[in-house]
């Protein structure tokens, strides 16, 4: 401790930080930074660096926009707060969920406001079970989920998430949500196999484990357009209409996460347009208000509206919600935001500026530490590998995908390694493409001195 700043000591001594080792943060401390503009942030040194994952997927818009600062400010100014609980509603709330109607990518019906991603996907399990109580069917409850998903870390969206790491000494999952395979062709496909034969392959394997665990006991799939944290993996060719047209089939609902994918990332408002995915309900946070205020939601189709409001005559009212349900200052944000994603047509910018984002992503694919990269729109992953023929990964313990991102941040960038040595590149959607090729210039340094590094402990030959 007597190594650290004062502010580094201060933060130790007092914050739980989220997804970190807590035992060497209390040696190395947190990285402290002061203000931010536009793709960039700066540290207390007062150093630069591009914010080469949009915080956490989600400052869209980047940093300092004043509209969105004046939205929240004159919010706060007329009204503060107010609830949604019986029956009170304000025009914030109001006016964005007519938005989120209009833009959706599946029929809505109502819109239900949370706080967060999390919250959203916890109360998707929520509302399929209480659907389909409503609807006389008691059994129809489990939820099929993906091995290597991120769905949130509340009990039940932490248990939707496919990601040990996120289970371990949790006592996740809980009963009744299912994980079927990961969807990433290069990783798991077999000799000779094409993108469409594994889709087929995986659905198969899908349909068994329906049947296996009776159809009239599964309730939903949830599947995000493009997996994030589980390693930004693409779905194959076909996946998507093979496990929809199951899905169809067995009457099982199609939740879509779009909590990261949503809101122009994947070059289409919704990341579900872009794959062809047609579910009955989604989730959203994150971009929508381009992080500058917690918020999310949850589209609700006519049919379940229609029995929750038998339900809540009959039980007396529709007993859940949150306080910060519909925040008005969170709502007033969000709706501006969305105003200025219209205006200045973030999803043209976006297809735009996305070929020189997945040139620059496809060169690294000679580099020798990296087995493969994948992406779409703005989201990019770089898969980390010992031996590039055989595919086979770094031991996790030798933290490579972590050491690469740190010498990122020593040339200015900041990046994260997810699903285990995959480094993530997700900037604001507001980037330049010459940004662009000034943050993969840095992101080629980086790699280089993490094979500098790799050869010199004999990691790699």
């Amino acid at each position: 401790m007597a190594t650290l700043t004062n502010f580094a000591a201060r933060d130790v001594e007092t914050l739980l930080h989220p997804a970190t080792n807590l035992a060497s943060h209390r040696t190395t401390g947190p990285m402290l930074l002061e203000r931010a503009e536009g793709i960039h942030v700066w540290d207390a040194a007062g150093k630069e660096y591009i914010e080469g994952l949009a915080g956490l997927w989600c400052t869209g818009l980047g940093y300092g926009n004043t509209e969105l600062v004046d939205a929240a400010a004159d919010q706060m100014r007329k009204l503060s707060f107010t609830h949604l609980f019986g029956g009170r509603s304000h025009e914030p709330a109001i006016q964005l969920a007519e938005k989120i109607k209009e833009i959706a990518p599946c029929p809505t019906s109502k819109v239900f406001f949370t706080s967060s991603g999390s919250e959203a996907n916890d109360s998707q399990i929520k509302l399929q079970w209480y659907y389909n109580n409503a609807i006389g069917r008691p059994n129809k409850k489990k939820i099929i989920s993906r091995l290597r998903a991120y769905h949130g870390v509340t009990i039940g969206s932490g248990s939707l998430t496919g990601i040990p790491i996120f289970h371990a000494d949790f006592d996740l999952p809980i009963p009744g949500i299912l994980h079927t395979d990961t969807p990433h062709y290069w990783r798991f496909a077999k000799d000779g196999e094409s993108e469409e034969e594994f889709a087929s392959r995986l659905a198969g394997k899908l349909e068994a484990l329906i049947e296996r665990e009776g159809a009239d006991t599964i309730a939903a799939f949830i599947a995000e357009p493009v997996m994030g944290a589980g390693g930004v993996i693409l779905p194959p060719k076909t996946y998507f209409e093979k496990v929809q047209a199951l899905l169809r089939h067995y009457d099982i609902a199609f939740i879509a996460d779009e909590v990261i994918c949503g809101f122009a990332r994947t070059g289409n408002m919704f990341g579900s347009q872009t794959f062809g995915m047609t579910p009955d309900t989604a989730s959203m946070a994150k971009a929508i208000t381009s992080a500058y205020m917690p918020l999310g939601a949850v589209t609700v189709p006519e049919h379940v509206y229609q029995a929750m409001v038998d339900e809540s005559k009959k039980l007396g009212m529709f007993a859940h919600g949150f306080t910060y349900s519909g925040h008005p200052v969170a709502s007033a944000v969000a709706v501006k935001t969305l105003e200025i994603y219209e205006r200045i047509d973030i999803v043209g910018h976006v297809q735009k500026v996305a070929p020189t984002f997945l040139k620059r992503l496809k060169e690294f694919d000679s580099h020798p530490l990296v087995g493969e990269t994948r992406g779409v729109g703005l989201l990019g992953g770089i898969e980390l590998v010992k031996d590039k023929r055989s595919r086979q990964s770094f031991d996790p313990r030798q933290g490579v995908g972590a050491k690469v991102s740190v010498f990122a941040q020593d040339e200015g960038l900041i990046c994260r390694a997810v699903g285990g040595d995959t480094i993530a590149l997700c900037p604001p959607l507001v980037i330049s493409t010459e940004q662009v090729n000034t943050m993969f210039d840095r992101m080629a340094r980086a790699l280089d001195r993490g094979l500098d590094w790799a050869r010199k402990e004999g990691i790699v030959g």
